[in-house]
């Protein structure tokens, strides 16, 4: 339209509005399970500058085993300082979409909840290192000098996929989008409530509570898009999630277990270096689980995924690093997955 152009002079209603665009004037509500989890989100709302900051002391511990406990948050903000962008994309996309009002609530929600996340990864990593990020930081120990090179390859690694998600995100149904988030939530629900009960620190105890809690929620935002969306599922689709289910697992394997590395460009010794700073936390009382534990928690999440897709007839994926069988899925394309955490 150009700027003389006036069509209030030369009609009594506009014309229709072209889609999507960004906003509904609607307020429908109509999945109840939204309202309760976005109401939850409401009462539990929590700031990690309250956290009992006070009775933390970064002095108490080796250099050793504060880069190595530093090594742990900066790994965990590889994807938690990514997930505030992508949910925040993920809400306008709700948006655009004119999704009913608690389903856009409750994405604002999870933007909110993973920016309280990111942030409490910055606050730990400052005061463990005294300085505010793990990149420029200069390493008082060869262990921490290692570890930034460790965090280094994340970081390159992470950084390659937000142009995927950024392509995706259009493409793709909400239920589609999210497909691989559920099997990451129950994995990250368990890993973080296992975290409280084993940290000796109140200040990680208190923001792993937190954090499990609301990882929690975000599962049922998954289970009520799923139990509202996948019967209807066009069978299209369904070959399209079980290829991200294995995406899911080769990219958040590399928080919630360790990199694969055919998929993970990393140096050869990586992994060796972790499991010697995951082993230096530990027994400065910082609780890692063992790999193993890590393992199974990560298997038993995708077998109750599995249980979940099973209702709908979806295929899963063949995961054979923790004995699942199912259906092979060999050309994952790291431009196409779609990261999430």
């Amino acid at each position: 339209m150009s700027e003389k152009e006036r069509l209030a002079e030369t009609m009594e209603f506009p014309p229709e509005t072209p889609q999507p665009n960004i906003y509904p004037l609607s307020w429908v509500r109509e999945t109840t399970k939204m309202q309760e989890v976005w109401e939850a989100a409401q009462r539990e709302y929590w700031d990690p500058e309250k956290l009992p900051w006070d009775t933390f002391d970064p002095d108490q511990y080796s250099w050793e085993e504060r880069e190595s406990i530093a090594y742990w948050w900066t790994l965990l903000s590889v994807f938690d300082a990514s997930a505030p962008p992508v949910f925040a994309e993920a809400m306008i996309k709700t948006y655009e979409d004119h999704e009913e009002d608690p389903v856009r609530r409750c994405f604002f929600s999870v933007t909110r909840d993973e920016q309280n996340h990111e942030q409490m990864c910055g606050l730990a990593i400052t005061k463990l290192l005294d300085h505010p990020d793990p990149i420029t930081y200069t390493p008082k120990t060869e262990l921490g000098r290692k570890l930034q090179r460790n965090a280094k390859w994340l970081y390159f690694n992470g950084g390659r996929y937000w142009n995927g998600y950024k392509k995706a995100v259009p493409k793709y149904s909400l239920a589609v989008l999210f497909s691989s988030f559920l099997m990451g939530e129950i994995a990250a629900a368990t890993i973080f409530h296992q975290m409280a009960k084993s940290c000796e620190e109140e200040v990680f105890q208190e923001a792993f509570r937190n954090i499990g809690r609301d990882e929690g929620r975000h599962m049922a935002i998954c289970m009520a898009l799923m139990e509202r969306d996948y019967p209807g599922l066009q069978e299209e689709n369904k070959s399209i999630i079980t290829k991200q289910i294995r995406a899911g697992y080769l990219f958040l394997s590399a928080v919630l277990y360790e990199p694969p590395m055919e998929f993970w460009d990393l140096p050869d010794d990586f992994i060796a270096v972790q499991r010697q700073a995951e082993e230096t936390a530990r027994k400065a009382g910082f609780g890692i689980p063992a790999t193993e534990d890590k393992l199974e928690n990560w298997r038993k999440a995708m077998l109750n995924l599995k249980g979940v897709l099973d209702r709908y007839d979806i295929p899963f994926p063949a995961i054979p690093e923790v004995g699942i069988t199912g259906e092979e899925i060999l050309d994952v394309d790291m431009d196409e997955i779609i990261p999430i955490f």
